[in-house]
């Protein structure tokens, strides 16, 4: 009987080394959630666990992880809105981020996105493709967990989005000052830069101000410019993936960067020349 049970516990063991062996080999870390996107740790700038794809339409411009619903997993959507005068084109490197994190990003084609007709039709358009067995997005899309983002004119156009009740959440980066935050009932990330000479922080923080119906939370990029979140999001790409993963992948490690007493970005003065939360989103637990 020993001898069969320590052959029994060699072979236990073996299994488990094997298997924990196969998935450092394979990159893939343990699921953050029941939809099961992996985990990045706290790594919110760095690039996530899958590989992008882009694919440009004549409306939209989808960026897409190339492997997606490998594992079964169903990945969430964000509508983005680009500033003025500009296409997906200019923010690759960021919409190719939310990609390598498990998001399908349905960008806009379009140079004038303030008032997000292009951005809500992208919804349709998802809808569409993951319901077509033709389609790689087939029956891998989470329709249920959608958000709307975007810089300058197209984070107005991202506030303004959220009147589709499609939209779960927010991030409006350095937005443009056409939209109504008073009627936003949808939780919202409002993202500043200390040195943006374009769209002022005291703008933004008006517009964070105006929100006391639905979690809000202002973060102020230190050193930020409004051109900067060009091509890569600079300093922006980290926190507004943080809130995206947490709001769109139930992300507890995200969730802690934003709610309790003692939260991750609340404190981080080094990152942040301002953070604030509204009196909804002091009530969320860490």
């Amino acid at each position: 009987m020993r001898i069969r049970t320590s052959i029994l516990r060699a072979a236990v063991t073996a299994l488990v080394t094997a298997a924990v062996t196969a998935l450092t080999l394979t990159g893939v870390a343990p699921p953050a959630h029941a939809d099961g996107i992996p985990s990045v740790g706290r790594n919110w700038a760095a690039a996530g666990p899958y590989s992008p794809e882009v694919s440009i339409g004549v409306v939209h411009t989808l960026y897409y992880p190339q492997t997606m619903g490998a594992h079964g997993e169903k990945h969430p959507v964000i509508i983005w809105g680009n500033g003025t005068g500009v296409l997906p084109g200019a923010y690759t490197l960021l919409l190719r981020h939310y990609a390598s994190h498990g998001f399908i990003v349905v960008a806009a084609n379009t140079p004038v996105s303030n008032f997000a007709i292009t951005m809500r039709s992208g919804i349709d358009l998802i809808e569409k493709l993951n319901g077509d067995p033709s389609s790689v997005f087939y029956g891998k899309v989470n329709l249920d967990r959608i958000g709307s983002a975007g810089h300058s004119q197209g984070g107005s156009g991202a506030i303004n989005a959220a009147v589709d009740p499609r939209v779960d959440t927010v991030v409006a980066i350095q937005p443009g000052p056409l939209n109504d935050p008073g009627q936003l009932h949808k939780p919202s990330l409002f993202l500043a830069g200390q040195f943006d000479a374009i769209v002022w922080p005291v703008l933004v923080k008006a517009m964070y101000n105006a929100v006391d119906q639905a979690p809000a939370e202002y973060a102020e990029l230190r050193g930020a410019t409004h051109f900067g979140t060009g091509i890569t999001g600079g300093d922006m790409r980290g926190p507004s993936t943080a809130w995206l993963r947490y709001w769109l992948m139930d992300d507890a490690n995200a969730r802690t960067e934003f709610f309790g007493p003692d939260c991750g970005f609340c404190t981080d003065s080094q990152q942040f020349s301002d953070f604030r939360r509204n009196g909804l989103a002091n009530q969320i637990p860490g």
